[in-house]
């Protein structure tokens, strides 16, 4: 059912602009919240990997045009449209492609589960994220690990969510394709046969490009947050604490480059 908005107090268009993110996703309960995807490609790749639609903002040049396929699939819901100027004042901002999609989140997984679910039992690559907030730097490492083969995401509680509206941008749906979930405990990866790669500057310190750390079967890097870094009592539990080597008195990257360079020179 298409409905032209005339008003941002049209009944239902809350979702897209005046709801927050924790409120989106406590929305009727936890196993049922919601969240934002933005522009015909990444509500393809939701689509595609099995998440469902509730509703959509779309432009209404789009709705016969980039939308089209995507209102076919999503079949029988709600469908708002508007003048530009007006979507814009409801969310904010110029919609990215003129097509927004609220989807709901799947159950969350636990990390046995998650990590059960890697097909290459041989030899396996994943990222915990400790601690990063930064939205955008949470959607480029998720494209990175997409991109250079990383089996799973797991992030520590106090890191932003990766449904965060930015973040599923920033990833390009990426998001959508690499199987991730919350971790409480490094002792359940330790449980579960992995090794850990703590990335930070330390005495201790081995090279990234050090033979040890290929030859590891199951590997866990550890990315921390920029400024303060990780926390001391992860790095001492790491079993590796690993550097990647810098020219010109360098001392770091940006988390989500750091993560990048450690997926390629770790990859599987």
């Amino acid at each position: 059912m298409i409905t032209e908005i005339k008003s941002l107090q049209e009944p239902g268009i809350e979702i897209f602009g005046t709801l927050t993110e924790a409120q989106l996703r406590s929305k009727l309960d936890a196993e049922r919240g919601l969240f934002i995807a933005e522009s015909p490609k990444v509500i393809r790749v939701a689509l595609q990997a099995g998440y469902q639609p509730q509703a959509l903002l779309c432009e209404r040049r789009h709705i016969t045009g980039d939308a089209a396929d995507i209102i076919a699939t999503c079949g029988d819901i709600p469908i708002y449209t508007g003048e530009r100027e007006l979507l814009a004042q409801l969310t904010g901002y110029t919609l990215t492609r003129g097509v927004l999609c609220a989807m709901r989140r799947k159950p969350e997984r636990s990390v046995q589960q998650v990590l059960s679910s890697i097909t290459n039992p041989e030899k396996q690559r994943i990222v915990v994220i400790d601690g990063v907030v930064d939205t955008t730097n949470i959607g480029a490492i998720f494209r990175s690990a997409a991109a250079l083969g990383i089996d799973a995401v797991l992030l520590t509680r106090n890191s932003c969510d990766p449904l965060n509206r930015r973040a599923v941008r920033v990833s390009m749906g990426s998001v959508f394709l690499v199987p991730w979930t919350w971790l409480d405990s490094y002792d359940t990866l330790r449980q579960l046969g992995y090794r850990t790669a703590a990335m930070a500057l330390t005495d201790q310190s081995i090279s990234l490009d050090d033979p040890i750390l290929k030859q590891q079967e199951r590997l866990a890097f550890i990315m921390g947050t920029e400024g303060d870094g990780l926390p001391h009592d992860t790095i001492k539990n790491a079993d590796f604490t690993v550097r990647i080597p810098m020219s010109h008195q360098v001392d770091s990257l940006n988390v989500a480059a750091a993560a990048a360079v450690a997926f390629w020179e770790l990859r599987k």
